[in-house]
């Protein structure tokens, strides 16, 4: 069951757990800071294929494929798949999960997309809708370059305040669980031979639009950056908590022009994090030895990251609660040539070890 909490909040009665997850990335990807916590580096970011399209397709059916094989499931067993990607009517989801045969809900919430399938996710499994669903998400520097910049033919140059985008999938098979003072009720899910989870979605907070003016395509964390300010301030209102509630709070892909322009805005309305923050296009990258200028981007930044550096913490208790905030910059090709302002928007997934 689930229950409204403030404005823009839900807090599950029967928290849904996050069984097994998996991440793909490509070689820029693993030759970062975390190029060892992926569960698949592939040194050839065409992943075989012979379009940047395809290849995100390819991640993001074998992120399905290894989230699914570490939590033991069959597609069979999956009653809903939520994902989304950056391209045109989500063609790399569409194309990459079509094999699984499982129903799709195809989702865009620019970079915000984990979040999004995860809170539908959530709420289906806490809604007693489905025992198993499935979030997927995935960008890939190739084709969002194509589709928001220029092809990587052309050789433009990038200012200093561009991230770059992340080549990665990031999938989370989410079973319905025991309630939110720690039952064990997943063990009747997953029924025998299954591990059992460590880590639980507690609640979510959905994220409202929130547009500055700021009309940079290539400064995305300052365009993003509100938008995970009022979530993450909605979100401790709602839940009645403060910063210090958490061991970290996480935004997707801020970056750190972003970051820093969130750190200002939160302090305005007395929220210091500082220590308790981090951002996920500032962990998958070395900003000193990899020429990323702000940081990584892209679904796949937040997904990727929080698959193969936050989960881990959580799932061994060396973390005991996370706000993830994954973060999105809702442009596209059309607004953006047409002079329109990037509004943004996050949603924050508020987890808990178990």
């Amino acid at each position: 069951m689930e229950r409204k909490q403030g404005e823009q909040s839900i807090q599950f009665d029967q928290a849904p757990f996050i069984v097994s997850h998996a991440s793909v990335v490509g070689k820029k990807e693993g030759e970062g800071p975390l190029g060892n916590a992926f569960d698949l580096v592939n040194p050839d970011d065409l992943f075989g294929k012979s379009t940047w399209e395809e290849a995100e397709s390819a991640m993001q059916k074998e992120a399905c494929l290894l989230a699914l094989q570490k939590g033991k499931t069959e597609p069979e067993e999956v009653r809903f798949l939520f994902g989304g990607d950056l391209l045109r009517q989500g063609i790399a989801t569409s194309m990459g999960v079509e094999p699984f045969r499982i129903p799709l809900f195809g989702l865009y919430g620019a970079c915000s997309t984990s979040g999004e399938a995860l809170a539908l996710g959530a709420m289906t499994v806490a809604g007693g809708y489905a025992d198993y669903t499935l979030a997927v998400t995935s960008s890939h520097f190739g084709s969002a370059e194509k589709e928001f910049r220029f092809p990587l033919g052309y050789a433009n140059q990038r200012p200093l305040s561009a991230q770059w985008t992340v080549t990665g999938s990031g999938a989370f098979l989410l079973g319905r669980g025991g309630n939110s003072e720690g039952g064990s009720g997943i063990e009747s899910v997953l029924g025998s031979g299954k591990e059992k989870s460590h880590v639980r979605i507690r609640g979510v907070t959905i994220g409202k639009i929130v547009d500055y003016g700021l009309k940079d395509s290539q400064n995305m964390g300052a365009c993003m950056a509100p938008a995970a300010a009022d979530t993450i301030h909605r979100a401790l209102t709602d839940f009645q908590m403060t910063q210090d509630s958490f061991d970290k709070i996480i935004t997707g892909d801020l970056g750190y022009i972003g970051s820093e322009i969130l750190l200002d805005i939160l302090e305005k309305n007395e929220i210091v994090l500082q220590e308790k923050h981090l951002d996920c296009g500032k962990l998958i990258f070395d900003q000193e030895t990899q020429d990323t200028h702000a940081g990584g981007s892209g679904c796949g930044c937040a997904a990727t990251t929080l698959s193969a550096y936050i989960l881990p913490r959580l799932w061994k208790g060396e973390w005991k609660r996370v706000l993830f905030v994954p973060t999105g910059a809702l442009m596209s090709t059309v607004s953006f040539n047409e002079g329109k302002s990037v509004p943004g928007i996050a949603h924050a997934i508020l987890l808990e070890h178990c």
